[in-house]
């Protein structure tokens, strides 16, 4: 038997996510306060916006090109859940994002939802 999964949300006229499922977008309590680039000028390189967002809720603290940024507990753009909320709520749920689950050429697209499955599941 396999354990919960990433599952990404779908604009299809029909479509439902899977019973059980949360999602955890942006505008959520679980969201990814890093905007992933969508052109090579963008905010964050995908990579760099996961990586943000585990160091992020870990650590309470990330950086990128020298900046630092910090956890807050009020809501605002850096609140993030604690690795106790997250178990608390997200554990044994599939997860649902809108990134992709693969990239064109078959290889897995990082997402902060892993982040979620991987620490709520440990």
């Amino acid at each position: 038997m396999t354990g919960p999964v990433r599952i990404q949300r779908q604009r299809t006229a029909g479509w439902r996510a899977p019973l059980g499922t949360i999602y955890v977008g942006r505008p959520t309590p679980w969201g990814n306060p890093f905007p992933v680039a969508r052109t090579a000028g963008g905010m964050f390189p995908r990579a760099d916006a996961v990586r943000m967002y585990r160091e992020l809720v870990v650590d309470g603290a990330t950086t990128f090109d020298g900046h630092q940024f910090a956890r807050t507990d009020r809501r605002g753009p850096l609140h993030v859940p604690t690795v106790a909320d997250i178990r608390r709520v997200l554990a044994g749920h599939d997860l649902a994002c809108w990134c992709p689950l693969k990239d064109a050429d078959g290889k897995p697209v990082p997402c902060h939802a892993d982040v979620l499955l991987e620490l709520a599941n440990e």
